[in-house]
């Protein structure tokens, strides 16, 4: 069975926002089909686009998967719904929401997925704890390590450490 690295952004505004991002993994991780590799640690975000909300905490997961792209997509879309997240407007407040920002090395451009995420590298909350997983991860279609990518939106402000890595054991 095929196996492949995943990167996961995970972000939570309302509700217990830390609570909301280490069970997604949990229930990811549960599924049989996802293994959690590492979790950076977690940051206290603002909020782009409609500012009147309050801040994310965000999160990076590498993962090791055997599902397909499409299927991983749908498996967190359930998650998202199951959790109670709603669909309000663009970049609302959300109990939880998880973007595949990394398929392998894979590069996919559908009408509802498109990989690698196509905003991440102008994204400190996502950047900053990917940097902390993989600083060299090479992105496929811009041919720049995250930390190249990092480099270019220094100054941006926004993102603070909010804790320490989760313990990795509670995904197992």
């Amino acid at each position: 069975m095929r196996q492949e690295v995943v990167y996961l952004g995970l972000g939570a505004n309302l509700g217990d926002k830390v609570d909301n991002c280490l069970r997604a993994l949990k229930i990811l991780s549960s599924s049989g089909q996802n293994q959690i590799q590492a979790v950076s640690s977690l940051y206290k975000t603002e909020p782009i686009g409609y500012r009147e909300q309050d801040w994310f905490i965000n999160c990076v997961a590498e993962m090791v998967t055997s599902l397909s792209p499409c299927s991983l997509l749908q498996l967190l879309q359930e998650i998202e719904k199951q959790m109670g997240r709603t669909k309000t407007f663009q970049w609302g407040p959300r109990v939880i929401d998880l973007d595949i920002l990394f398929y392998g090395t894979e590069v996919i451009e559908e009408a509802d997925l498109i990989i690698p995420h196509p905003h991440l590298h102008e994204r400190g909350f996502v950047l900053i704890p990917l940097a902390e997983l993989a600083p060299d991860l090479l992105h496929p279609v811009l041919k720049k390590s995250i930390k190249e990518l990092l480099k270019g939106i220094e100054g941006e402000g926004g993102v603070e450490l909010y804790t320490a890595p989760p313990d990795i054991e509670m995904f197992h």
